[in-house]
């Protein structure tokens, strides 16, 4: 059935309590957005192939509780995973500054020094912003992340966070193994700045 997937990722989607990661990854797996979204207890999974330049990625995506109870869970979490999305609200100024613990047990966890990270700031359908894009375009660079904000309501930027992610993941040696044994994968170099075919949501620092 699986023939013609180059590969099986592991992402993580981590961040606050509140700001939307099971939202995200809702509507990229299933295009829904339930506004009644209620916590995650412990880890969520959701499974999800992505056509990237012709070439198929299984994605298993680790959606993870942002409350403090769960964190228990987290060493197994976060193993063999190659690429993590941190998610903070840009209406909760909280959320963001609290990223860097975040990175700093992403750091702890991880089992990959090459782990591919993707910033996203979510609920930019929402009126009262607190932080700035310019903000969340530093923090990024700052920690050699992938940028983009998004709202999971309205659908903004959310395939494009996962895409970008998976193919910088697949530009990365190393990082993945291919599921068909001996077949080597070239992803075109013109695809690697093409912040424009995401409507200018992206930016690769």
């Amino acid at each position: 059935m699986d023939e013609d997937v180059l590969t099986t990722l592991k992402l993580l989607i981590i961040g606050e309590s509140g700001v939307g990661k099971s939202s995200l990854l809702l509507r990229f797996t299933e295009d829904t957005f339930d506004p009644e979204q209620s916590a995650t207890i412990g880890v969520d999974f959701k499974v999800k192939t992505l056509a990237i330049e012709g070439n198929k990625a299984k994605l298993a995506i680790w959606d993870t509780a942002g409350q403090e109870r769960f964190r228990t869970l987290t060493p197994s979490y976060y193993r063999g995973a190659q690429g993590v999305i941190l998610v903070y609200d840009v209406t909760r100024r909280d959320s963001f500054t609290k990223l860097e613990n975040w990175l700093n047990e992403l750091e702890t966890y991880s089992t990959r020094n090459d782990i591919v990270k993707m910033l996203v700031g979510n609920k930019i359908d929402k009126d009262d912003r607190e932080v700035d894009r310019n903000e969340g375009l530093k923090f990024a660079r700052k920690h050699s992340m992938l940028f983009i904000e998004a709202s999971a309501k309205t659908k903004d930027g959310v395939q494009c966070a996962f895409e970008e992610l998976v193919e910088k993941i697949l530009q990365t040696p190393g990082l993945w193994e291919s599921d068909n044994q001996g077949q080597k994968v070239q992803l075109g170099q013109q695809e690697q700045d093409r912040g424009r075919a995401c409507g200018g949501y992206c930016s690769i620092p």
